[in-house]
């Protein structure tokens, strides 16, 4: 027994159904478009004689470009086609420049050409099974007919009949894909544009968040931090002057003082982790001494950048040399810290190395997964080498433009 999805399609290629005159008529209707590039090129050889003169042969120029100037239009003609047809929607190339003619070229040259010769192939399997299953008809009127011949050529004619509609689905089939393939925006070109725009926006993104950070840090700075100032000096002229006060409105005016001072220490470590004004005013050599002199560990550190980068990479190159001296602190039990931060012409390379215990582990919640991201967002590369027993060595280049 036949199963249903058989059935379905034996139903859909009937030559009454209406998808089988759907892919003839469109497969018909492509024939003109598809020769008539071959056409206007081989119009001057129709009138090439051997004697002919010079002026023939040179006319040959004219249909050349006249296919070169109309792909552009034969090309939007096939793929309106398509739309009108078969509900295909193919965007035209975003380019119409010579680079792109190659492809219009190869379909109405080659692909076109042979499409055509398959679409005559859908009509003549027409017109032949109707002629020929019909030859009962009129047989009589043909001389020296042969009636024992009637049977098996109206068997062919319904045969012929059976298939048309099936040659003219392969047909549509093929000449949907070559339209696709050949007429629409080149698919690797696409994907080098959205590469390209998806990588302006993401260091758009970037740059965006980078000047939002440094905004917040300029109101704390500005703002919460010049309070905290405030406050903390009008406790502290409070605790040196109002010495006779009760010992217990003493103690809160000292514990107030002291909550005052730390809270400003958080306040400036929150400041500088957002976007430190040194870096901006001074460049990376002044805003990592900072960072090495606040670290408990002898530091060595050499910075070699002639120029300097952008100011996303700058705050990036900064974050990945903290982090990773706070990772040193926590975790390494080094005796001593290497800082190599050098620019070799458009790469920021940043390198910290210790001497301690090793054994780091990204997975391991220390603050190296974040790293990587960080790096990762500007198009950078983040290594690290650390085998039991260490050293532990940091790797990262940056792109020194995005």
């Amino acid at each position: 027994m036949a199963s249903p999805s058989l059935l379905r399609r034996a139903r859909a290629h009937a030559p009454w159904s209406a998808a089988a005159w759907r892919d003839t008529v469109f497969t018909a209707s492509g024939v003109p478009l598809q020769l008539a590039a071959w056409a206007i090129a081989g119009l001057p050889w129709t009138l090439w004689e051997p004697d002919a003169p010079p002026a023939v042969l040179l006319a040959s120029v004219v249909p050349v470009a006249a296919v070169a100037v109309l792909v552009f239009p034969l090309a939007s003609a096939q793929r309106e086609r398509c739309w009108a047809m078969l509900g295909l929607r193919v965007a035209p190339p975003r380019e119409r420049t010579l680079a792109a003619m190659g492809r219009p070229l190869r379909y109405h040259l080659l692909a076109g050409p042979a499409l055509a010769c398959g679409g005559l192939l859908v009509i003549l399997a027409w017109a032949g099974g109707l002629g020929l299953s019909a030859i009962t008809a009129y047989g009589w009127t043909l001389p020296s007919a042969n009636p024992f011949l009637y049977a098996p050529l109206t068997l062919a004619g319904l045969l012929l009949l059976a298939a048309a509609p099936w040659l003219a689905a392969a047909v549509r089939s093929l000449d949907a894909r070559a339209v696709a393939a050949l007429l629409g925006p080149d698919r690797a070109a696409e994907l080098e544009r959205r590469v390209e725009d998806l990588a302006e926006k993401r260091a758009g993104a970037v740059d965006a968040a980078d000047i939002e950070r440094r905004r917040i840090e300029r109101d704390l700075h500005d703002g919460a931090q010049q309070r905290l100032v405030s406050l903390a000096m009008n406790l502290g002229l409070a605790r040196e002057t109002l010495t006779g006060l009760p010992d217990e409105a003493m103690r809160v005016i000292v514990e107030a003082h002291e909550e005052a001072k730390e809270a400003l220490a958080e306040m400036r470590a929150l400041i500088r982790g957002l976007h430190p004004a040194v870096l901006e005013d001074r460049g990376l050599d002044a805003a990592l001494s900072g960072v090495a002199a606040r670290v408990p560990l002898p530091v060595r550190l050499r910075v070699d950048v002639p120029d300097r980068a952008s100011s996303t990479v700058e705050a990036v190159a900064y974050f990945v040399v903290s982090e990773a001296l706070t990772n040193v602190v926590k975790h390494a039990r080094a005796s001593s810290v290497e800082i190599d931060v050098e620019r070799r012409g458009d790469v920021l390379r940043v390198r910290v190395a210790d001497d301690g215990v090793g054994g780091a582990d990204p997975a391991g919640g220390s603050g190296l997964v974040g790293l990587g991201r960080r790096v990762g967002s500007v198009d950078g590369t983040f290594r690290i080498v650390s085998p039991a027993g260490g050293p532990t060595t940091v790797t990262v280049e940056l792109p020194c433009a995005l």
